[in-house]
């Protein structure tokens, strides 16, 4: 009998584990689950118009088939740069003009930032990007899941080796905060962003961000939360897109 009630409570112990175990979620469960909340696979098929600063984008997604707009103007000149699956070009008054290959890659990265920041966390899915759980951690008193996001150099892009961190709510699973380093021809440096002013428009949703930095150069990248937690972060900008609208393709 000894020996029988002994075994019971190992079983027991690891039935209990493996429970446990099943209901973890991944980093990638996770950050699906955010996309899916966002709008989901709305998004893959999809026109979104915005303005951000002084510059109008669209973003047209059908399938695997994509094309990324920015069009500002300039000297007096119409300006629209496209980047799509054949990749950049730009237009002056109507006309296709030669870009060198040093500024296309330049004005690619400033297009698809933008583009990749108004979605997010559509996106976060690709081939390209590595996640891994870091854990949970408190901010303003909400709980998250913070997680770590990479880029393999294949499908990375130019910046492939910037590295963000995602605070996932973990009652409404939606990505409330977004750190970020960054190495570019003008510095390296962190950025910190606080979402705010929430909305769905046509079942896609989006988010304005107040930007913060750090002015202490000892704080590491994951700990950004934990300062913006103990106010140590100053407000550096506010990255708002206006006059969002979306026309889903296939409803």
């Amino acid at each position: 009998m000894k020996y029988f009630q002994i075994i019971l409570l190992v079983f027991l112990v690891a039935s209990c584990k493996g429970e446990s175990d099943s209901n973890v979620l991944s980093a990638k469960d996770i950050i699906n689950k955010s996309i899916e909340i966002s709008g989901g696979k709305n998004y893959r098929n999809s026109i979104i118009r915005f303005d951000f600063r002084d510059k109008a984008y669209v973003a047209n997604r059908e399938k695997r088939e994509f094309s990324f707009l920015r069009l500002f103007k300039q000297n007096n000149d119409s300006i629209i740069d496209i980047l799509d699956n054949s990749g950049f070009k730009r237009m002056v008054d109507k006309e296709f003009i030669m870009v060198e290959d040093s500024m296309a890659v330049k004005y690619t990265a400033s297009v698809n930032s933008v583009h990749y920041f108004s979605v997010l966390p559509y996106g976060l899915n690709d081939k390209a990007v590595i996640k891994e759980l870091l854990g949970e951690e408190l901010i303003k008193g909400e709980a998250y899941y913070k997680i770590k996001v990479t880029f393999n150099e294949q499908g990375g892009g130019e910046d492939f080796e910037d590295v963000f961190v995602y605070w996932v709510n973990k009652q409404m699973l939606k990505t409330d905060y977004i750190a970020y380093s960054y190495n570019e021809d003008d510095g390296v440096g962190m950025r910190f962003r606080e979402a705010y002013n929430e909305r769905y428009i046509n079942k896609l949703r989006f988010v304005d961000y107040n930007n913060y930095k750090s002015e202490n150069t000892s704080i590491a990248l994951f700990d950004l939360g934990k300062a913006f937690n103990e106010n140590q972060l100053k407000l550096l900008s506010k990255i708002e897109l206006k006059n969002v609208k979306v026309d889903l393709l296939y409803d």
